[in-house]
């Protein structure tokens, strides 16, 4: 008798097992600039600004890839052939502090690993999952032939360099330029659908009660435009393996280090250029 109880608990877990895994989904998302930083104030000509505009659309418009089963998820671009030097101006690849690469989250492990290149070397960013603190919203849209629903969340930005950076670019102007405050936080909204009952999101954004569609912050937009459910393709969604191990203040610290450098290596090219004229 007791062994009839075993087999029949052991079969009773592979069953739901296997349902679990088979609640699996792809959703692509496309990114979208709606405006570009005013490095150049009100003197930059505007067909300059629209030269910087059309240049960081080219960079920053992309598509990406969303894997994800009910506990898990793995977030991707869909890699395309770029143009030599591909990787955008050299001012975004010098504000770089480790954007998204290959992130997978695992909400039920309460972790993620974020495989970033920076600095031509590849980072395995691993660490524990923090709830975002998400204020729910009243107002709804379709996206697609989903009704979706508004959150909102407050985040830190972090402007190590941002002022340096900033005069960098009005170095040269005639007259004084006033200092602009650089803000310390953004607010991002999501828009989620219970149709997909499931706490995941594109890149680091989680914790809804339904799948995020649509990521909107100052500045630029993510939009999912397809989702597929429980295709024969779908990918397993695992975590990436490729990279130095390290945690996210580790990997923080790092960045503004190498930030810090890269402003006084430029400081002393200025000044060695000034010596010379």
């Amino acid at each position: 008798m007791r062994n009839i109880f075993l087999i029949a608990i052991t079969l009773i877990s592979t069953v739901f097992t296997a349902t679990a895994q088979e609640f699996q989904g792809k959703a692509i998302y496309e990114t979208k600039l709606t405006k570009a930083p005013d490095f150049g104030g009100r003197d930059m000509p505007e067909a300059r600004k629209k030269e910087i505009m059309e240049r960081m659309k080219s960079a920053m418009e992309k598509t990406y890839i969303l894997t994800f089963n009910r506990t898990e998820s793995y977030y991707v671009e869909d890699e395309k052939l770029e143009a030599p030097g591909g990787s955008g101006p050299g001012w975004m690849r010098f504000m770089g502090s480790g954007s998204t690469g290959k992130y997978y989250k695992n909400i039920k492990e309460q972790n993620y690993t974020n495989q970033v290149e920076m600095y031509s070397k590849n980072f395995l960013i691993k660490d524990e999952l923090k709830k975002p603190e998400w204020k729910m919203g009243s107002e709804t849209k379709k996206i697609g032939n989903y009704t979706v629903y508004k959150a909102t969340l407050t985040t830190p930005i972090d402007t190590t360099g941002v002022g340096s950076m900033t005069r960098m670019f009005r170095r040269g102007r005639q007259g004084e330029q006033p200092e602009r405050e650089i803000p310390t936080e953004k607010t991002v909204v999501a828009w989620y659908t219970l149709d997909i009952p499931i706490s995941q999101g594109p890149a680091e954004y989680w914790g809804l009660p339904g799948l995020i569609l649509e990521v909107e912050q100052e500045g630029s937009t993510l939009v999912c435009s397809k989702i597929v459910m429980n295709a024969d393709d779908v990918v397993e969604v695992k975590a990436p393996t490729k990279g130095k191990d390290i945690n996210q203040k580790d990997f923080d610290e790092l960045m503004i280090k190498k930030r810090q450098e890269m402003m006084e290596n430029f400081r002393r090219g200025g000044n060695r250029g000034g010596r010379g004229r």
